[in-house]
């Protein structure tokens, strides 16, 4: 398969990286091009456009950072769609809208070409590590073509249902994220008003009920006051803008979702919202006025 990967930013980069380390990438492309030097020295081809990345290609992996840039990659001015080949598959591994996710399926169909969505979970770290949590929607067909390059970026692949299932599973994931990362702003909050030391909380509570991966993957930035991305507040607020969207078509509420919603625009007209989401504990321990 002639592999492409669109996208090297904080997770696509070092997705893309394992794909190369397994021998499997022929082409990238970013729109900032500095970010694709690393490919100028190896046999992988940089690419002038997604077009140009799509050309020739089997599977055309995308990792950029929502809605409107999957559409723009895919569908605009020199997108993949202008030179896509027959039976080739896109595989968006973006968070984005679901009901997006379907409509550039359709549009593909147009060229017989297959679009695959597949969300991940794991933050950089796990982008690094090819420990990522994948949740894939699309035809079984399709999806046992891309598992063993899937393989190389996550550890976890589950094939969740049609496309849009993998959408609507991130959507979910990352309602269950932010809840954590909130609680444990909270709880640490209360924890350092009590005088307790964070080192010392965090190894009385990590192995009970209250441990979690966004417990164990961001203690440290807690401990430290430090906040570098990993994970954008701004682009957390991306996905729960869509959770909300989603649940509002369906008629439902999801009231705590919707408070976290309200904290998360806060920080970011805080200029808050390049830090690492995690950061919710900043903002309630320094900013958040009830």
């Amino acid at each position: 398969m002639n592999i492409a990967f669109i996208g090297l930013g904080i997770m696509g980069n070092p997705m893309a990286r394992n794909l190369y380390k397994s021998g499997y990438l022929q082409k990238v492309y970013n729109r900032t091009a500095k970010k694709a030097e690393f490919y100028n020295t190896t046999n992988v081809k940089v690419a002038d456009s997604p077009a140009q990345a799509a050309e020739g290609s089997d599977i055309i992996f995308i990792m950029v950072a929502d809605s409107q840039d999957v559409e723009d990659v895919i569908l605009g001015k020199n997108g993949v769609y202008s030179g896509i080949d027959k039976q080739s598959i896109v595989v968006d591994m973006s968070s984005i809208n679901p009901e997006t996710t379907k409509s550039i399926g359709e549009k593909l169909r147009k060229k017989d070409a297959t679009l695959i969505d597949a969300p991940v979970s794991g933050g950089e770290q796990g982008a690094v590590d090819g420990s990522l949590a994948i949740m894939v929607g699309g035809d079984s067909t399709s999806v046992s073509k891309i598992f063993p390059y899937l393989e190389k970026m996550g550890s976890k692949i589950t094939h969740v249902g049609p496309l849009g299932s993998g959408g609507y599973a991130k959507l979910a994931n990352q309602v269950i994220v932010a809840m954590g990362l909130q609680s444990i702003a909270e709880a640490f909050y209360l924890a350092k008003q009590s005088g307790l030391d964070f080192e010392m909380l965090y190894e009385a509570i990590h192995s009970g009920l209250a441990g979690s991966n966004v417990l164990n993957q961001k203690i440290n930035n807690l401990i430290d006051e430090e906040y570098q991305p990993g994970f954008k507040i701004r682009l957390h607020l991306k996905d729960i803008n869509n959770a909300l969207k989603a649940a509002e078509e369906k008629s439902i509420k999801l009231p705590i979702t919707e408070k976290i919603q309200f904290f998360m625009e806060d920080m970011n007209s805080l200029d808050l919202g390049d830090l690492d989401h995690s950061s919710l504990y900043e903002y309630i321990s320094k900013y958040y006025k009830s």
